[in-house]
């Protein structure tokens, strides 16, 4: 087959898969192009991202090393990103007719906080394209074809042949997920979730759902896993970003532990425990005739501060002049190493992302082309990448969709 009709089939019809067929296009226009979905619906997670707003990609303000934000694959992040990055995705986005605004939290979303500007922008441009679409297309098999190219083997439709392929079809806790990429001969690395809530045992604490905390720090004992960031009280446990990001860090350490393990909160990480027990001995004597539930020396949340001192053993309604050395110590231990046992992760419908995926070492760097297979690419989460948090994700998804199409093509 001439380059000029060069066939490019991509599976999957997500943030990645759309975005390589549309950079396979925009260098080829000549190409043809087919996104290869098994669902009714594309673009679905893109659709319901945060919180059907779309948390597309990130200032990076606060990134000095990918590894901060990518806890699996930041060296080939950091690499694709010298030609694709979030001034790129930036610059793409609202050149296609999505105007973007930045949060305080350096997310970025699109002006209509709907996700559906995002979708309809890459639905509409795939379009105009000519990149063709073929929804409930579940594909079983990949051969390797004699002459050169593949046949694509699907669940219920004939087959069909191409002379590349990209393989974009998201990740999966299930290890089934990827069967057919190691029946060709792909390592796969273990899928397992991340991204997700923990569950908390304390009935008492569960009791606060509601509750935000904007900075506190969160730890797994006896371990190198930490994070920072806002905490939310939930009906069932723990959520909010500095939950996820620690479960993004240590998702294989806590999947080996079955889900269940203890984790240390301090509530005031900014503040030592010498400068705590001052602002404590201060209060003794600056509040000494107030209850020590209506006075919390710093920003926590009044429900949260009177749980806090019931968990330490003071009642709420002692006053500050009388509460002593010997609970000064204890409730400095409890602001800033109050232990939790995690007992489960939250429900599957909370995991919007997993570790694991094809081997990173059997991927081309500079391509993404596979290296056991010439004319087979990868992009997105099938592959061991992930991000926390932010829009990191997304941003990981456009950059490896918009590197997988052009070298497709090319």
């Amino acid at each position: 087959m001439s380059i000029s009709t060069k066939r490019i089939a991509v599976i999957g019809g997500g943030a990645a898969g759309f975005f390589a067929a549309i950079a396979a296009k925009e260098v080829r226009p000549d190409a043809h192009v087919m996104i290869l979905e098994k669902g009714n619906k594309p673009l679905r997670k893109v659709a319901i991202s945060g919180g059907g707003r779309c948390n597309l990609t990130n200032t990076f303000q606060s990134v000095t090393d990918e590894k901060q934000v990518y806890p699996r694959g930041f060296r080939l992040m950091k690499g694709l990103f010298k030609e694709f990055d979030h001034h790129a995705a930036r610059q793409w986005f609202e050149s296609h007719g999505v105007p973007l605004v930045i949060q305080p939290d350096h997310c970025l979303f699109p002006r209509s906080q709907d996700a559906a500007s995002v979708v309809d922008c890459l639905t509409h441009t795939a379009r105009r394209l000519g990149v063709d679409c073929l929804m409930g297309h579940h594909v079983s098999r990949l051969e390797v074809l004699e002459q050169g190219g593949f046949s694509v083997c699907f669940s219920h439709q004939a087959p069909r042949t191409f002379d590349c392929v990209v393989v974009a079809t998201g990740g999966s806790p299930r290890s089934s997920h990827y069967q057919w990429l190691a029946e060709m001969g792909h390592n796969i690395v273990s899928p397992k979730p991340s991204l997700f809530t923990f569950e908390i045992a304390d009935a008492d604490l569960r009791a606060l759902m509601g509750t935000v905390v904007e900075r506190v720090a969160v730890q797994i004992p006896s371990s190198n896993f930490r994070s920072e960031g806002e905490l939310l009280v939930t009906h069932w446990g723990m959520s909010g970003p500095a939950i996820l990001r620690l479960s993004a860090f240590a998702a294989p350490w806590i999947h080996q532990q079955n889900f269940r393990f203890p984790i240390a909160v301090n509530w005031i990480p900014d503040v030592g425990r010498a400068a705590i027990e001052q602002t404590l001995m201060q209060t003794m004597i600056s509040q000494g005739r107030k209850m020590m539930g209506n006075a919390c020396p710093w920003h926590l949340p009044l429900r949260l501060w009177s749980y806090m001192l019931v968990k330490t053993g003071i009642d709420e309604q002692k006053k500050w002049a009388e509460v002593g050395k010997k609970n000064i110590l204890r409730l400095i231990e409890t602001l800033t190493n109050d232990r939790y046992d995690v007992v489960r992760k939250g429900a599957f419908r909370d995991e919007f992302v997993t570790c694991g995926g094809v081997d990173l070492s059997e991927i081309n760097r500079g391509t993404l082309e596979s290296k056991l297979i010439p004319g087979l690419y990868f992009a997105g989460e099938v592959t061991d990448v992930d991000g926390i948090t932010g829009g990191f994700n997304l941003q990981a998804a456009w950059t490896m969709g918009y590197k997988a199409g052009k070298s497709a093509v090319r």
